[in-house]
């Protein structure tokens, strides 16, 4: 009996000894909100479960933009996390506006890394001009976001879709889809998310859950709309020889695409980016066909102008955004290093414009001459 009580006690005391020596800890992190010049902050590393010896932790600066010649941040180069501690303190200070994204390593095997071992400082003028931008981002996501429902309000109202541009929705859809695709792609697929941390090493993802939610959101309401081609009035319109044209030169060249991803000739992150351009070439044409109609008809008779003035709304304040988080960051190359971003913005707020005046301006008075409100306006005017 001693026999095997002493082969079971010898089992158990390898085992954990080899557990204990086999296993490793993850270390982590936290991340720093927005810091001003001259704030000292403390970050939080956290070494789970606790190791039972001194691990050294080197940091090592990847990337750095500073809008004066010294650092933006300084922090320890190296420090030694203590044995049995679970978290330890380390301070970044803040010298200067610009961004810092740091590197961490460590020689010893017993500790685990996160797949993407940085973490980025962001150094502002204004903590306040935080604010503010995520408050602009908001307003403008909900008005972006809530576009959709005028023109859908009134296609039911007035059980018509006459004045509404078939090419314009066709244009819309094809967009809405290829941009859902690649911000799925990016932020729900860990292959190609891992592929661009490998690629951009030191950027950030650029698609966040917003993104996703206002995509989908965007391809179900145009999809009603679209429905409501085929239920209400349309007075013999259709998607004309030139749109369909282009979208299915588009469509063509991005599932031809899909054979030279399989081949692995490109990664699948390229092949995703080449959706995120056909969504850019919609963009820059999706309004033209509108636009035409109304003023060959003299008339934006069953064009919501309630949709104009909330994409109104939401390009204007994006812009805006743009330039106020430029200032604070330093980093005017959100602007300007993006021009296609920025120029996208500015064309479709131009339109916005133009849609305005056809509606108020140069059209209005025939809408009056032809008996006061047209069906589906109400008495605010706005079509919503």
């Amino acid at each position: 009996m001693k026999f095997y009580l002493s082969c079971f006690l010898c089992v158990v005391l390898s085992t954990a000894t080899f557990t204990a020596d086999g296993s490793t800890s993850d270390l982590s992190w936290t991340s720093l909100g927005k810091l001003i010049p001259g704030e000292i902050a403390n970050m939080t590393f956290s070494l789970l479960p606790k190791l039972q010896e001194n691990v050294t932790l080197r940091l090592n600066t990847t990337h750095e933009h500073s809008a004066t010649k010294g650092s933006a941040v300084t922090y320890p180069k190296q420090f030694i996390f203590p044995a049995n501690f679970s978290t330890f303190l380390v301070p970044i200070n803040a010298c200067a506006v610009g961004q810092i994204v740091v590197e961490v390593n460590s020689t010893n095997e017993d500790v685990s890394l996160p797949e993407s071992p940085r973490f980025r400082v962001y150094v502002v003028h204004s903590k306040t001009l935080v604010i503010l931008n995520t408050v602009v981002g908001w307003i403008y996501f909900v008005a972006w976001s809530v576009s959709f429902y005028p023109q859908v309000i009134l296609n039911f109202r007035r059980k018509s879709v006459v004045g509404l541009n078939f090419d314009y929705l066709a244009y819309n859809i094809t967009g809405f889809i290829a941009y859902g695709l690649y911000n799925i792609g990016l932020f729900w697929i860990p292959a190609i998310k891992k592929e661009y941390i490998q690629k951009f090493p030191d950027g950030v993802n650029p698609v966040e859950a917003n993104d996703v939610f206002f995509t989908l959101h965007a391809i179900l309401l145009t999809s009603i709309t679209i429905f409501q081609c085929f239920i209400y009035d349309r007075n013999g319109q259709k998607v004309s020889k030139i749109a369909m044209g282009l979208l299915t030169a588009g469509w063509l060249t991005v599932f031809i695409l899909l054979f030279v991803a399989v081949g692995q000739k490109i990664t699948w992150l390229d092949y995703l980016m080449a959706f995120s351009y056909l969504k850019l070439g919609v963009t820059l044409i999706k309004y033209i066909p509108q636009a035409y109609m109304n003023y060959k008809r003299k008339s934006t008779e069953g064009w919501s102008i309630g949709n104009v003035l909330l994409d109104f709304t939401g390009g204007s304040l994006s812009i805006l955004q743009m330039f106020l988080q430029s200032y604070n960051n330093e980093e005017w190359d959100l602007v300007f290093g993006d021009p296609t971003k920025f120029g996208l913005g500015l064309f479709s707020v131009l339109f916005d414009i133009l849609f305005i005046v056809q509606h108020y301006v140069l059209y209005r008075k025939k809408r009056i001459v032809e008996g006061g409100l047209l069906a589906g306006d109400d008495a605010s005017d706005t079509d919503a």
